[in-house]
C-alpha cells in the first residue's frame, strides 16, 4: 500500500528558515545576558537581576510565544493547519536555540548540562536533553497532523493533554516545591521584592531531573500520535476497498 505525502513544502520550508533566523535572534540575547549576569559560568542558579529587567526578559518570551503562534497562523488554512505549522515552528526554533548558542558560545557542553527554559509562570528548570526531546516530539507530532488531517476526539486530546501536562510537571516541579514548602505562594506577585526567596533562588542548583515521568509524558504523547496514524490507515484501506 502507498502512503501519499500531503505536505506544503513550500509554506514547511519558509517556517523552517524563519523559525532557525528567529532563534538565532534568541540565543544572541541570551549571549548577551550571560556575559552581564553570568560572569563567572552560567548556572541555573538566578543572579539577582535587576527587577526591570526581569520583567522585559518575560515580556521577551511573551514576544517569542506571539510570534510563533502567528507564524502558525499565517502559514495554515484551518485551526489544525495552524496549529501544526505553530508546533513546527517552535520546534526548530527551540532546537536551534541550542544550536546557535553552541556555535556562539560553545554551550551547552553536554545535552545533560542543566539550562533556565523559561521563567513564565515561574522559572523551568531541566536538561537540555529535555526540551530537545519535547521539541523533536513536537516536530514529528507537526508533520503528522500537517501529512494525516486526523479527526478531533476526546480519546486523542486526552493523550496529548496528559502527557503535556506531566512533562510541564518535571520542568516545573523544583520551582514549585521552593515555593510551596517555604510557604511563598501567597507573595507570588511579589516573589522579585522577597529577599527570602531570591536567597533561595540564588543558591538553588537542582540535583535531578524527573526522568521517568518525563518519559511518561512522551508516551502518552506518542501513543496520541500512533494513534493518528492508525486511524487514517484504517481510513485509507476502508476508502481503496
Amino acid at each position: 500500500m502507498r502512503v501519499e505525502l500531503n505536505l506544503n513544502i513550500k509554506a514547511i520550508s519558509a517556517v523552517v528558515f524563519f523559525s532557525i533566523a528567529m532563534a538565532a535572534l534568541e540565543s544572541a540575547v541570551v549571549v548577551y545576558l550571560r556575559e552581564l549576569y553570568y560572569t563567572d559560568g552560567f548556572t541555573v542558579a538566578l543572579k539577582l537581576i535587576d527587577q526591570r529587567i526581569l520583567l522585559v526578559e518575560m515580556a521577551r518570551e511573551i514576544a517569542t510565544l506571539v510570534m510563533l503562534i502567528m507564524i502558525g497562523y499565517l502559514s495554515g488554512r484551518n485551526f489544525k493547519d495552524r496549529f501544526a505549522y505553530f508546533l513546527l515552528s517552535f520546534a526548530i526554533w527551540d532546537i536551534f536555540y541550542y544550536v546557535w548558542l553552541k556555535v556562539f558560545i560553545d554551550w551547552p557542553a553536554s545535552l545533560l548540562d542543566w539550562d533556565i527554559v523559561f521563567l513564565i509562570p515561574f522559572t523551568w528548570l531541566g536538561p537540555v536533553l529535555a526540551p530537545v526531546i519535547c521539541s523533536a516530539t513536537m516536530l514529528v507530532l507537526a508533520l503528522v497532523i500537517l501529512q494525516r488531517n486526523p479527526r478531533p476526539s476526546i480519546s486523542l486530546g486526552s493523550l496529548f493533554f496528559a502527557g503535556s501536562s506531566i512533562i510541564l510537571f518535571t520542568f516545573l516541579k523544583d520551582y514549585a516545591i521552593i515555593i510551596v514548602s517555604h510557604g511563598f505562594l501567597k507573595d507570588y506577585f511579589t516573589l522579585l521584592q522577597n529577599k527570602e526567596f531570591l536567597s533561595i533562588a540564588s543558591n538553588y542548583v537542582p540535583q535531578s531531573f524527573s526522568w521517568r515521568l518525563f518519559a511518561l509524558g512522551e508516551v502518552l504523547i506518542a501513543a496520541g500520535i500512533v494513534k493518528i496514524i492508525n486511524e487514517r490507515l484504517l481510513t485509507d484501506v476502508s476508502i481503496h476497498n
